[in-house]
């Protein structure tokens, strides 16, 4: 089942597209979503990610319009059919 990532911002100029279908299924968690994502898209995969491989702290992550970081089980949150992801970088104005 493929799941569909919607980019915003450099994230979406450092991938190359703003919307990018990845192979994860139903019960994948959004962290081995991320991880198809990212794995060949080196810049955009240095933008998310720490050298240890951590998310970055500014970058936010949703599924369905729900922030899994603040809301649902992060990275371990469980993908379900029909779900889209999203990456926001940090966003800033004033």
């Amino acid at each position: 089942m493929p799941t569909d990532w919607k980019l915003f911002a450099d994230l979406a100029e450092r991938a190359g597209e703003k919307h990018v279908t990845v192979d994860a299924a139903a019960g994948d968690t959004v962290g081995d979503a991320l991880e198809e994502l990212v794995g060949d898209r080196p810049a955009l995969e240095d933008r998310v990610l720490t050298d240890d491989g951590e998310l970055r702290s500014q970058i936010n992550v949703l599924r369905n319009g729900t922030n899994v970081l603040v809301e649902e089980s992060g990275l371990e949150t469980e993908i379900e059919e029909g779900d889209e992801l999203a990456l926001f970088p940090p966003v800033s104005g004033g």
